[in-house]
């Protein structure tokens, strides 16, 4: 049996068998935050699995994890596996997400999958054979930053000017038309106007930027299927037209869709962190 959690800054959510176990408030002290995962623990449990917004180095199991200071910087699977008795499985949520993508969602049946977060940031998971690929730091998936964006660079919160998260994500497209037109309004509305056919320049540069990286991407490692979450995959057509724009660009001429909207939904990290836990 798995016991599965996805945790983020605000609130631990449980579930075990598939079944929701409810939820709780993160906890700001260590002790605190261990002592709320052991509450759900059951003798039955044989594997936990997390599913965490933060970046994991595999090689010495630290979490780097902004948003939750009582663990940052932990050696948190060891740590736990020794409070709660049980083996652990640690993974970024990104990479659950694509691993629920890949167990019940657009993935299925796919041997390489890249999960895409088109959010309040852009992010991914790598997913090769089934198992995920975290590489070195656990940086693996992330393809949201480094210097790629020439015209228009902004500043990234990553220190590098010219990241993808800069113009990719939501708050990337508010960016782009702000800088276009001067008028600042929210993502919902700038691709409410491109579906009704007025006149929305940032959309169109929005594709350009976003399909010339994931094209790479693709290329680089042979994904039959990327599956995207985020805020922004709530707009299917927009989806629907980066999926074009993609598959324009890329070496490896499909018909079918190839960049799809997810469809493991809200629950995604859960299913990802116990899909883990059933292969740990």
């Amino acid at each position: 049996m798995v016991l599965a959690f996805d945790i983020g800054g605000s609130r631990i959510r449980a579930a075990r068998d598939g079944k929701g176990l409810g939820e709780v408030s993160t906890p700001g002290e260590a002790a605190a935050f261990f002592a709320a995962l052991q509450g759900f623990l059951r003798p039955e449990d044989r594997v936990v699995a997390i599913s965490i917004a933060g970046v994991l180095d595999p090689d010495n199991h630290r979490i780097k994890v902004a948003n939750i200071p009582c663990i940052d910087g932990r050696a948190l699977a060891p740590e736990l596996a020794q409070v709660l008795g049980r083996r652990v499985v640690v993974l970024n949520d990104a990479d659950c997400f694509a691993l629920a993508e890949v167990a019940v969602g657009a993935a299925r049946g796919h041997r390489n999958v890249f999960g895409v977060i088109l959010g309040s940031g852009v992010g991914g998971g790598l997913v090769i054979g089934g198992q995920v690929v975290q590489g070195a730091g656990g940086f693996a998936g992330e393809w949201g930053h480094g210097p790629v964006i020439r015209e228009p660079a902004f500043p990234c919160g990553c220190g590098q000017t010219g990241c993808l998260d800069t113009v990719g994500s939501a708050r990337g497209l508010e960016r782009l038309h702000q800088h276009l037109t001067g008028e600042v309004i929210g993502s919902v509305e700038v691709i409410r106007r491109w579906r009704a056919g007025m006149a929305a320049p940032a959309v169109g540069l929005w594709l350009e930027l976003v399909a010339g990286q994931l094209a790479m991407v693709v290329n680089l490692v042979g994904c039959s299927i990327v599956p995207v979450g985020g805020g922004l995959a709530n707009d299917r057509a927009l989806i629907a037209a980066l999926d074009r724009a993609v598959r324009a660009r890329i070496l490896r001429r499909v018909d079918q869709p190839l960049v799809v909207v997810a469809e493991a939904g809200p629950d995604a990290g859960l299913i990802g962190a116990a899909f883990a836990g059933e292969r740990a």
